[in-house]
């Protein structure tokens, strides 16, 4: 049986551990929380949470998983036949995220310069929506978790993909300069007279907390033990076997519902986009 964000969810809302690194580290697995963070989102989609035999572990990460990344290229991992999922740990509530040479993305495409060999070859696609799990620690535990489609979150690739072309063409016009072929920005080659210095030009991307751009229909209260929330376009909602929304229904109460929102749209906020978020509090 396949994987997917609403199993992720009802997954985390049976078992909802937030003393994350101390639960890893007991199985040699981890010695930060950002691995930490990033085990537990795959153990959430595995339902695998309380697995301690690694070879038993690393099994059904591969039932589940088409491809598990690197800190470099992303997605973090893919679900085969499903999401990509790309995990970021943030330092308090107000921190934005850094994404790095990384522009934000609505989908992931298997054309894409940033992906591995391996990444786009490991199952017959050409593109995924893409999943931003992110994490707030406080105090060492784990107190905030989003989960958002990045179809809710960042507008399409031509929008970042324009900026970043006409600053590396801006670039390779510099007259008196010596470039070469590279998919950063640029790089500009014998900088000095003895022709051993060399200037690399990256992009460093980021993109406002969820809390911040959400915060009219999401809030975080720090006094709960967890608050997770999880925000998808209705139809992506709808594409998800019906059992399993039967699932994430019957799990409706006081800690968890199930709403019905309006999103403007990343790519013209004139247009409002339908959409589902989850919400989840796990009091002390």
């Amino acid at each position: 049986m396949g994987t997917n964000l609403l199993s992720a969810i009802a997954n985390l809302v049976d078992d909802p551990i937030t003393d994350i690194v101390p639960h890893y580290r007991s199985t040699n697995r981890v010695n930060s929380m950002g691995e930490a963070l990033e085990f537990y989102v795959k153990d959430l989609f595995c339902d695998s949470l309380r697995e301690t035999n690694a070879t038993t572990r690393n099994r059904i990460y591969s039932e589940h998983f088409s491809y598990i990344g690197n800190e470099i290229n992303p997605p973090d991992f893919m679900i085969k036949q499903g999401d990509a999922i790309e995990v970021k740990k943030i330092e308090s509530l107000r921190t934005d995220i850094a994404l790095n040479s990384s522009y934000p993305k609505d989908k992931i495409y298997s054309s894409s310069p940033m992906i591995t060999a391996e990444c786009r070859d490991c199952e017959n696609w050409d593109e995924k929506d893409l999943i931003y799990a992110i994490g707030v620690p406080i105090e060492r535990k784990l107190k905030v978790l989003w989960f958002i489609h990045g179809s809710c979150y960042a507008a399409g690739k031509e929008t970042y993909e324009r900026v970043r072309d006409q600053i590396s063409s801006g670039i390779n016009e510099l007259p008196n300069v010596e470039l070469s072929e590279t998919t950063e920005l640029g790089r500009v080659n014998r900088v000095d007279p003895l022709g051993i210095t060399y200037l690399r030009v990256r992009g460093m991307w980021g993109i406002k907390n969820p809390i911040r751009v959400f915060e009219q229909i999401a809030s975080v209260n720090t006094e709960d033990d967890l608050s997770l929330n999880a925000i998808m376009l209705k139809e992506k909602y709808l594409s998800f076997p019906e059992e399993d929304r039967r699932k994430i229904e019957s799990l409706i109460s006081e800690n968890l519902t199930v709403e019905d929102v309006e999103l403007p749209s990343p790519n013209n906020p004139a247009n409002l986009l339908d959409a589902k978020i989850i919400k989840f509090r796990r009091v002390i």
